[in-house]
């Protein structure tokens, strides 16, 4: 067995590297790859799935045959986000034996609905939405209807829907904004803004309702922006915030958090110093921005996983609660936030 960089001579596979990233002894390591019995079900898999974290091809022998394809649609690839969560579903379902297909929608590009009918025409098992149009209450669920309608199981990230029988699996966004709030107002901010989405998005709504709630229980002044969630959306939104006189500005992406840490800038203004900022997702690499940006961790390989889980059980004949299952954010400080220009 052998790993093969491009251009170089294959390597070999080392057992004390497999062995010690499966947490098994080499022992156990050479039965697995050779195929000999003896090994129990669970501590091979560990073996294989060290096997593949570390970059080795798996020997012919023990390629699993695919259980079946799984689709997952997804917004778009420019927010780190979202291929975030891509990578952790794609991970945890080729753990289980399936093979994902990835559908990615781009502005004037397939939508949805393309996506869907390309997925159904492969014969996919099941399908996992995430940030798709459930989340928009603007748009028809009668799609996800139609869809349950043709026999196919699916399972919908961040954005709940009532008018939708499935399960949902969402982050705590009114939470997210209250904590995000409650750190401001602690450092002693008092005009307090919010950059997010636009109203007709489920998430946009629940971080406002967070957020209203927040300020007003801190006594302090809030004001609301609704633009896009992106960077030139936080810009926007910033030049608003800021001619109200918030100090501190919660934002409804982690990239919507360096379009206001840019628009400060170009007005002369520091970050933290004269501004606060809180993002939204802790995406890779956030903690690296100048400054290292304070943002509220989506929880993304627990709702990941937990939404593998649910659509794996669906397909297994296990219905799951049509419900949605809701997981708790984090608040991650780091340099972007600091006490309120008077303090």
């Amino acid at each position: 067995m052998s790993v093969a960089e491009p251009g170089a001579a294959p390597l070999p596979a080392r057992l004390a590297d497999i062995a010690a990233q499966a947490e098994v002894s080499e022992a156990t390591v050479s039965r697995v790859l050779n195929g000999k019995a003896g090994v129990a079900s669970a501590t091979r898999q560990k073996v294989l799935a060290a096997l593949d974290v570390l970059g080795y091809e798996r020997p012919v022998r023990l390629r699993q045959r695919s259980a079946g394809l799984v689709g997952l649609v997804i917004p778009e690839l420019t927010n780190p986000i979202f291929p975030a969560f891509a990578q952790v579903i794609e991970q945890a379902l080729a753990g289980y034996g399936y093979t994902p297909v990835l559908g990615t929608q781009m502005p004037g590009g397939v939508t949805e609905d393309e996506l869907v009918d390309q997925l159904v025409e492969r014969g996919v098992t099941g399908i996992i939405f995430l940030s798709g149009l459930h989340a928009d209450l603007s748009a028809d669920p009668g799609r996800y209807v139609r869809l349950a309608g043709r026999g196919v199981p699916f399972v919908l990230i961040n954005g709940y829907n009532h008018r939708v029988g499935a399960p949902f699996v969402s982050p705590d966004d009114r939470a997210a904004a209250r904590m995000a709030v409650r750190h401001l107002t602690d450092l002693g901010h008092e005009r307090i803004g919010l950059a997010v989405g636009p109203t007709r998005f489920v998430p946009s709504l629940r971080k406002t309702e967070g957020f209203t709630a927040a300020v007003a229980e801190g006594n302090v002044q809030g004001h609301v922006q609704h633009t896009l969630f992106t960077v030139e959306g936080g810009h926007a939104a910033a030049g608003a915030l800021l001619d109200a006189g918030c100090t501190g500005i919660v934002c409804g992406s982690d990239l919507m958090a360096l379009g206001v840490v840019r628009a400060a800038r170009q007005r002369g203004l520091d970050v933290p110093g004269d501004v606060s900022v809180v993002g939204y997702d802790d995406s890779e690499l956030i903690a690296f921005t100048d400054p290292p940006l304070t943002t509220v961790r989506q929880p993304v390989r627990a709702m990941a996983q937990a939404a593998v889980q649910s659509l794996l059980e669906e397909i297994g004949g296990t219905p799951v609660q049509h419900t949605e299952f809701v997981f708790q954010p984090e608040l991650v400080v780091r340099a972007s936030t600091s006490l309120a220009p008077h303090r």
